[in-house]
């Protein structure tokens, strides 16, 4: 995946300390064979092998056989805007493994304490209000600049960001067939955050128009953010202020 994932805990840790580092372990484990089965930068790797015609779907160890039928059914969610299939170089489903990567780590981690954050470079999933009773919040940076804080949002759940400020033009437009996007950035937030993650993918290259796409899936929203700095929101987004 060629990324960081941090975790936090917040509240009373459970367990001891053996304990603890053993439900880490497991965690890292996890992200690690995510990263074995879908690195395109590793040769070697399954999914280079599929996208190769080396292998059969049908031969691919179950993790990736899941995450494809999930991807072809965020294909259809999104209306074509999320397709890891017209990708260069073949199926290319990083997009949506990242925030799922993110996602099972925290059906691990969760055990540690009342509210867990697993954090995949600044792609959050959350597993409950903090010990107070209150969402966590996070920021949303300026596209612009990205040392500054656009946007704070609540987040029960899961946030996702994407945009071309800090890879730049990596995002691929299925529909045009060239690497495009209309916003600066785009955000989406919801209960899961593999779904975010490819969705924010999505929106990132549709723009404003596919705005209209998240306000119809239920709860999910999301944020755009225009290269001109214009921001529009779907009505449930969850700003602070």
């Amino acid at each position: 995946m060629g990324t960081i994932v941090t975790v936090d805990a917040f509240g009373e840790l459970a367990g001891d300390a053996r304990s603890r580092a053993r439900t880490l372990a497991r965690a890292r484990a996890g992200l690690q064979r995510a990263d074995a089965l879908f690195s395109t930068y590793k040769p070697d790797s399954p999914i280079n092998q599929l996208r190769r015609n080396e292998i059969d779907e049908a031969a691919l160890p179950e993790p990736i056989g899941q995450v494809l039928e999930r991807c072809r059914e965020l294909r259809e969610l999104s209306q074509g805007w999320f397709d890891p299939w017209r990708l260069p170089g073949g199926v290319d489903p990083t997009g949506y493994v990242k925030g799922w990567a993110a996602q099972e780590a925290l059906t691990v981690l969760a055990v540690l304490a009342p509210c867990v954050i697993v954090n995949a470079a600044g792609d959050l999933a959350v597993s409950a209000l903090l010990p107070d009773g209150r969402p966590v919040r996070a920021g949303i940076v300026d596209p612009a600049d990205r040392h500054q804080i656009l946007v704070v949002a609540e987040v029960t759940a899961a946030l996702a960001t994407s945009g071309t400020a800090e890879r730049g033009p990596h995002l691929f437009d299925p529909f045009a067939g060239r690497a495009d996007a209309r916003a600066a950035s785009a955000s989406v937030c919801g209960a899961d955050l593999g779904t975010a993650d490819a969705l924010a993918t999505a929106l990132a290259v549709a723009g404003r128009a596919g705005l209209s796409i998240i306000e119809q899936i239920p709860g999910y929203e999301a944020l755009v953010v225009e290269a001109d700095g214009q921001q529009l929101e779907t009505s449930g987004f969850p700003r602070v202020g």
